[in-house]
This record gives structure tokens, sequence and C-alpha cells, in this order.
């Protein structure tokens, strides 16, 4: 599997930087002086338990939420001044979320081409043939070119999640974040997509990446950088090789943990 060309951001330019974000709702912090920096190449994994802040946090990352307090920059530019539906086009973002979103008869093609827009179907932009064979090209990359023309609704789990990492792929973002893309998946599902994920995450021309999980075992080979969020703290930030530890995981997730690594894998079980 082949990424997207190069990256929208410039070489030198961070494309994400949050600075003393925090995020206050009904009097509840949900996010608490984050800072943070995904520098351009670098392949992060947000971890933490449910609740702890990792949604928010990369809703704010994707321009679609304003922090209450703190600043944005994404690929260059600071949110609050800068026009975030061009910038968001620059992004690109799965979500378990998305595929409920989508019209269940479209084609995988039209699913990865329209994002082109940011939309969710064909006719509400005009597409042209390069469009088309762009779409088709994002598709390949991910291993399912030859589900262009099936609908979306009977691809497998896994499959539905390939089609959507395509269409993270179609505008040739700067970015990548992607929200806990193997939630609902099968083991077999979940093994084909973490494989894929790796092979994304080890071609060079693939942008900064930000992956979303809750779990250790979903970490796929080639991620670079930890991020470890509780109670919408940071709790510990950096390479990922000594930034995950059985102390600092248990302290995250609040129980007490055995790691290890095997396999280019990672693993997690409690030791109560």
């Amino acid at each position: 599997m082949t990424a997207a060309p190069q990256p929208a951001a410039e070489p030198d330019v961070s494309p994400l930087r949050l600075q003393g974000v925090s995020l206050v709702r009904e009097g509840r912090r949900l996010l608490d002086d984050v800072t943070w920096e995904v520098g351009p190449g670098e392949r992060w994994v947000v971890l933490g338990r449910n609740g702890s802040g990792k949604s928010s946090l990369l809703r704010i990352a994707s321009l679609y939420l304003h922090p209450t307090e703190g600043t944005v920059e994404v690929l260059g530019e600071r949110l609050g001044r800068t026009d975030v539906r061009r910038l968001r086009s620059r992004i690109g973002i799965a979500s378990t979320g998305m595929a409920d979103m989508l019209r269940s008869d479209l084609s995988p093609l039209d699913v990865v081409m329209t994002a082109k827009h940011a939309a969710l179907e064909p006719w509400w932009h005009r597409y042209d043939d390069t469009d088309r064979e762009r779409a088709r090209t994002c598709l390949e990359q991910v291993g399912v070119g030859h589900l262009a023309t099936r609908s979306f609704v009977t691809l497998s789990s896994g499959e539905r999640q390939r089609v959507l990492l395509a269409r993270t792929l179609m505008p040739e973002p700067g970015l990548l974040l992607l929200d806990e893309p193997t939630a609902g998946l099968d083991l077999a599902g979940r093994e084909d997509l973490v494989a894929g994920l790796a092979e994304l995450a080890a071609d060079p021309a693939t942008p900064a990446t930000v992956l979303v999980t809750h779990h250790v075992e979903e970490i796929p080979d080639g991620f670079t950088h930890l991020l470890l969020l509780a109670e919408g703290r940071v709790t510990a930030a950096g390479p990922l090789d000594e930034v995950l530890d059985a102390e600092r995981l248990s302290a995250c997730f609040g129980i007490p943990l055995g790691l290890e690594h095997r396999h280019g894998r990672w693993w997690a079980w409690s030791t109560r």
C-alpha cells in the first residue's frame, strides 16, 4: 500500500501545534492545559481511557471545535485567523462515525471522490475523469481498488474502514487524523487494518499522522510517538519507545498493567 504524494505542509512547518489548550463544557474541563506538537513525518498514537479527552482533542485538531483557552495551529495557520473551511480540505479525517453519515448505496469510488470537497454526496459538486482516477488510485493504495464499484453497504467492516482510509488520502492532505479506525472490527478485520496502517506509516510520502485508540495492541508497527491522556491532561508525550512503559500505562488507565513488545507490536494485561 502506497500513500498519497507529499504532504501539503512545508517541510519546516509543524503540521499540528497546540499551546495551553483547554476545553470547558458545563463547568467541566474536558481538556486541561494541553501543549502538544506533531512534527513533519511523525506518526503519533493518542492513548487513553474513555472520557480522557481523546475525541475532543481530535475535534479541535480537525478544526471542528474551538478550545476555551489556548492556541491551535494546523499546517502553519492559526485557528481563529484563517478560513477553516479551506484549511479542513487539507486534513484527512477517518472516524467510525463517518460510515454512518454516508448513504449506504454509494460506491467506494464515490465515497473517496467526494472527499475532494469534504462532501458526503457526489451531486453536491462537479467531478471529472481526473477526480475519478485519483479516487481509484487512493483505493488501490489501501488495497481495495477491486471494490470500487460495489455498494458501500455490501462491504465487510474491515473493507469499509479501508475505503474510509482511502478517503483521507483523496485531497493529498498535509495531516491525517484517524479516530479509532479499528473500533467495531472483528479480529481479522482489525489485524488487516493494523497491517495496512503499518504500511502507510512506513511510506515516507505519508503526511504526519495521528491515530487515536484505547488499546496498545492496535498500535501499528512504524508509529513513532505517543501521547498519553488522562482526565483531559497530558500525562506523558514523546518518542513511543521512550514513553510507553508499564508504569506510565498503569497510571494513565488507573489499573496495574503489564506490558510487552514483540513481533513489532505491543501487548498489555492486568496484573491484579
